[in-house]
């Protein structure tokens, strides 16, 4: 037999395209643009944002406020003594020295005393009223009416 095209060295294996039972590649478990592929983080962040943009209706200057999210309180200093006080669930940085003034929410201290989105969304909002009302010098309730409210 004169075949010009010589049969693949079985000993060599070619490059995979396939896996092997001839169904493809694996994909992603969900699209992007499913909240299953959201992580616990860009949730909270996406319910902090929420809330933000709910009291940015009411109060234009939250704009030159940054907001963040960290995961937990930082330790106290050096120097500093633990208090016997409960773990912040948000805390606020003042403006000064051309820095903008800042609100953090602590994610996981917020995670652990909610069972529900619902339930965490409410208590989200209801730390970054109070830490708004802090760094303005105000009442929670005048920062937003419905505060306390369930």
């Amino acid at each position: 037999m004169d075949n010009p095209v010589s049969p693949r060295d079985a000993g060599r294996p070619g490059p995979r395209r396939r896996d092997r039972h001839g169904r493809g590649m694996r994909g992603p478990v969900a699209p992007p643009q499913v909240p299953l592929a959201a992580s616990r983080g860009e949730v909270f962040a996406d319910l902090v944002q929420d809330s933000v943009e709910r009291l940015e209706r009411r109060w234009p200057q939250l704009a030159d406020i940054d907001f963040l999210v960290l995961d937990v309180p930082r330790p106290a200093a050096a120097g500093e003594a633990w208090n016997d006080e409960a773990v912040p669930l948000g805390g606020t940085v003042p403006s000064r020295d051309g820095r903008r003034g800042r609100v953090v929410v602590y994610r996981r201290p917020v995670e652990i005393r909610t069972k529900g989105r619902d339930e965490r969304a409410l208590l989200v909002h209801e730390v970054v009223v109070e830490q708004v009302a802090e760094l303005l010098g105000l009442t929670p309730e005048t920062v937003d009416p419905r505060y306390g409210e369930d």
